[in-house]
Parts: C-alpha cells; structure tokens; sequence
C-alpha cells in the first residue's frame, strides 16, 4: 500500500487505508455533526419575499451576523440578512462550543506590537465578548446549555508551563484579571490525564450548545424583525446610487435588492462578491469527533470540573464534554477546509490524539464525526471596520462564539453611529500571502507544516 508522505499529521489515504481507519475507529461512526443532532427548536424559516430595498444587507448567517440583524432590528433598522446555505451551516455550528476568553497570541507579542493601551481595551473586549454571550442567552431566554465552566490550557512542555507565572501576572498586572496556575502535582483535580506539566485555568470562559445558539439567535433576530434569507447566496455586490445618495446593489441567487449599508460577515467562507475582503482570509480547517454516552464516573475523571481544555501548542488538540457526557475532541487535523475526504483523513488522527490524551478511551467507540472552516488571518488577529465602504469582521481564528458575537453588536452600532470602531478597527490588516487566501488553498499543507516546526522549536 502507497500514501503520501505526511505533513505534520496530514496525508491523503488510499481507499484500502481509509477502510482500516474507520475499521479501528470502532464502527459504527456517522459523518455526522454532533451538536445538529441536538436541536431541538423549531426550525429558522427563511423570509419568503424578497425585499427591494432595505437601510442594511447582511451578508453571511453565523454568529457575528445574526447578531448583527438582532441588533440592528432591535434598534429599528430595517435588516435583511442573506445566507447561501443555512443558518449557521459555516463554524457557527461546527465548532467546539467554547466560549472564551483571550486572543489567539501571546499578550506579551500584542503589546509588543501594538503597545499596553491598545491591548488593554483588546482583551477587555475578549472579557466583554463572553458576558455579550451570556447576556443574549439570558435575554433571549436560548436553550443552549450556557454554562461559565471555565477553561484549562494545559501545557504540553515544561517551558511551556514555566510561561504561565509570568503570563498570569501581565494579565493581573495590566488587566486586572486573575488566572490560576495548576501545578503538575495538583492537575488531576482539573483533568484526568498525566501527559502534561501543569494548566493555567480562566474561571470566566463558558461552554455551550453552538447549534442551539445558533437556532436561539435567528429566532431572536426574527423576533425583533430581521428578515432573514437562507439559501440565498449573494453572487455580486456593486456601488450604486440613488438621488445622490450612495447605495449598494446586491445580486443574490434569488434576485437584486438596494442596500445603504452593507455588513460582511461571512467569514472563512468569503467568496468572490466581496474579493477585497476574500484575499486577506485564510481558511483554516478544524475537525472534530465525539465519542458514545460515556458513563458517569468516566466522565468526571476525565474532566472533574467540566472545563473547556485546549493545550498549548500551536497545532493544538481542544476537548470538553458535551451536556450528555460525550468526549468532544478537536483540532487541527488538516489545514485544508472541510470536505468528504479531509474529514475522513481527520478521524484517526483525532481519535489517536484523543488516546494520548485519554488512554481510559481506548476502548470507546467514535459515533460523530465532523468538520468546519475558521476564518483565520495572517497576522492571527481579529479585524473589524470597513473595505471597499463594507462593514466587516473577521478573523476569529477559533475563538468565534464569543467574538463574532461581539463583533456583530459592535457592527451594528457603527452602522448607527453609536460607535467609532472597535480597537481591532485601529490596526493594519495584512493580505493573506500568496496561495493562502480564501479559495486558493494549495499552501495550507506548508502552513500546517510551519506550525509543527514551530511546536518542535517552541
């Protein structure tokens, strides 16, 4: 049997080898999103007319704009949001479930280059983002499992735990939040496993049901009168003007409407209506399984404090578990986005990991299995503002339930001038190299390859 040689943990299987994967998987297993088979709300249903023109177009139906409808309506603005498959259908609903705290690089690195102040009003938004999170729940009375559990980062490396100290006492020290470090003697009060050299724990981080979110927040924008499109692709988005005044012409699957503002929120799944925003995007894949019901006393030995956990590397494994007790582990399997086949590559990969992790889970069946898209950027940061006279966000880079929430308010009050911009609105936003961006995927396996080395280097 021939496969490709891989890079880092990804190759490209014969049919033969794919057999004998889903063979040790424990069969059965369904290509299948966990989180989908949960929801329990009666289904979004699309606005069936097609306005001919409205104050502001959505693009995109995920977090940030479903958020950025309900807002947007609830202030009295007529909204209409376009989606080209279904609500939710990108991340949104694909991803862990992690409601978190921080920023994808080190505070150290952001202060650095963006200097104390700046960052300081950066990761008071991230603190922000979660009780934006939690307050739309509360207030939209969302079934979806919101619970503030906290995460764990569990340090894969001595010098990687050494880190923490200093890192809790910047995060003390310039933003007045505390963390907790958790020494390797004392880990198995948070996590059952003895693979790493200590954790650092964030009590504010929550968990959550991402699809029931989802769900919960369409209706919520419905409600305040956001009319909302699914399967609704927008092909063409031109400037246009009427007595003067600029407007936007957008041309969907399902006809033309006007527009006076324009909010992109479409994240990894940018296309070529929107080209500025596509080229600075680059689509990074994230793959996730989860196991059977595990039984109780299993389950709280693997996670006695039901935190949300991710490990301090950069091609990181991420892992909860979910509401009924299932092991939900993830990570970046394959840089490539979603597609039949790199899900399936996924699968023994992850379920390996989730071994190393968890040798108590040899033995468990695989019963889910899926994949999704995270918008990330070449420089690791979140982005907000304008392009091409667009609102926009994007960039979430794995930590989208709370930000791209966030950021959809925070949108939404730009549009009606109750806010200059965010404090990513302030900061350059490189392109996406070469062979990176959004819809030119070919690099992604270098990419995956240059965060391993930086693992064996870090």
């Amino acid at each position: 049997m021939q496969i490709a040689a891989p890079l880092g943990d990804f190759w490209v299987p014969s049919t033969g080898m794919l057999e004998s994967l889903y063979a040790n998987l424990a069969m059965p297993i369904q290509e299948k999103n966990y989180w989908l088979e949960t929801v329990a709300t009666p289904p979004v249903e699309s606005a069936r007319d097609l306005p001919e023109d409205v104050d502001v177009a959505v693009v995109g139906g995920g977090f940030c704009g479903l958020s950025a409808a309900r807002s947007l309506a609830k202030g009295g603005v007529n909204v209409a949001l376009f989606e080209a498959e279904t609500f939710g259908w990108g991340a949104s609903c694909r991803n862990g479930g992690m409601v978190l705290t921080g920023m994808k690089l080190p505070v150290r690195t952001l202060i650095k280059r963006y200097g104390k102040e700046a960052v300081r009003e950066m990761y008071a938004a991230s603190l922000e983002s979660v009780d934006c999170v939690e307050q739309i729940v509360r207030d939209e009375n969302i079934d979806c499992n919101f619970s503030r559990c906290g995460h764990l980062e569990v340090a894969c490396k001595p010098s990687h735990f050494d880190g923490y100290e200093k890192f809790a006492a910047v995060i003390q020290r310039e933003f007045h939040h505390a963390l907790r470090i958790v020494s390797k003697n004392e880990l198995r009060g948070e996590i059952g496993s003895d693979i790493y050299f200590g954790g650092m724990v964030d009590e504010t981080s929550a968990g959550l049901n991402p699809a029931r979110y989802v769900a919960g927040l369409a209706h919520a924008a419905q409600r305040a009168g956001a009319c909302l499109h699914d399967h609704t692709r927008v092909e063409k988005i031109e400037a246009d003007s009427q007595n003067g005044a600029r407007k936007f012409r957008l041309r969907t699957a399902r006809g033309a409407i006007t527009a006076g503002e324009v909010i992109l929120a479409s994240g990894a799944y940018a296309t070529e209506a929107t080209p500025a925003l596509r080229k600075k995007i680059i689509p990074i894949g994230s793959y996730i399984i989860a196991t059977e019901v595990l039984p109780p006393d299993l389950a709280c030995e693997l996670s006695p404090r039901n935190r949300m956990i991710y490990d301090s590397k950069h091609f990181l494994y991420y892992y909860r578990l979910t509401p009924d007790h299932r092991m939900l582990f993830g990570g970046r399997a394959a840089f490539f986005p979603e597609n039949e086949n790199t899900v399936r590559q996924s699968a023994e990969i992850l379920r390996r990991g989730m071994i190393t992790v968890y040798p108590q889970l040899r033995d468990t069946k695989v019963e889910y299995l899926w994949g999704g898209t995270l918008d990330f950027t070449l420089d690791l940061m979140p982005h907000a503002g304008k392009i091409n006279d667009m609102y926009f966000a994007a960039g979430f880079a794995g930590h989208g339930v709370a930000a791209a929430t966030w950021f959809g308010t925070k949108l939404a009050d730009m549009v009606c001038g109750r806010a200059d911009g965010t404090p990513f609105a302030k900061i350059p936003f490189p392109p996406a190299p070469f062979g990176l961006r959004s819809g030119n995927t070919w690099a992604l396996p270098l990419a995956g390859l240059w965060y391993r080395m930086l693992d064996v280097l870090t």
